[in-house]
């Protein structure tokens, strides 16, 4: 009876070592989002954020939960220069767009994972922009590193984000900025 008590013991030992969890923070200096806004005539814009802070939980191999903090007042553009630069950033952080004075974060809590190979997985969450959830999905992928980068697109006429969208209004003609926002995350944990 004893052996039994004991190989037991060993067993369920052995089984929550490899059911623990491990939390991976962000170093907020290396890790990064770059995001790209089109516009109809083909014209692109593509600028910066910053992380307010961010973790990720890893358990049993997969990606379970998380939680990331965007300072939308960090809102950078990169392609322009000058007047135009600085009107661009001001526009995007105003009420047309973004409202980063009312709205200075943006979140994205992560839920839950599935493999899709190695070190890729097919992340499940919820973005909150503007006080609006939504539930979203993405690839995120880590290298041999630790390192690991992520692309998100999200459809910013679902936080309200109205300014020359077709989703709001109609006959925008060449004056029409698609809803679609590409984010290329790279994050590097400390």
């Amino acid at each position: 009876m004893k052996k039994k008590n004991i190989l037991l013991i060993l067993l369920l030992s052995f089984g929550t070592t490899h059911v623990k969890s491990q939390e991976k923070i962000i170093d907020l200096t290396s890790s990064n989002i770059k995001w790209t806004g089109k516009e109809i005539t083909t014209k692109i814009h593509y600028g910066s954020l910053k992380f307010n802070k961010g973790k990720i939980t890893l358990k049993n191999g997969l990606v379970t939960g998380g939680k990331f903090i965007v300072d939308m007042k960090s809102l950078a553009n990169q392609d322009l220069s000058g007047g135009s630069k600085n009107y661009l950033e001001n526009h995007l952080r105003s009420d047309d767009f973004f409202g980063v004075e009312q709205y200075p974060t943006a979140i994205l809590n992560i839920l839950s994972s599935k493999k899709i190979d190695g070190d890729k997985f097919s992340v499940q969450g919820d973005l909150i922009i503007k006080g609006i959830s939504n539930p979203t999905s993405f690839t995120l992928e880590f290298n041999d590193k630790g390192a690991a980068s992520a692309e998100l697109v999200f459809d910013r006429s679902k936080y309200n984000v109205k300014f020359r969208s077709s989703s709001f209004f109609d006959e925008l003609g060449d004056k029409l900025i698609y809803d679609d926002i590409e984010l290329k995350v790279d994050l590097v944990f400390n």
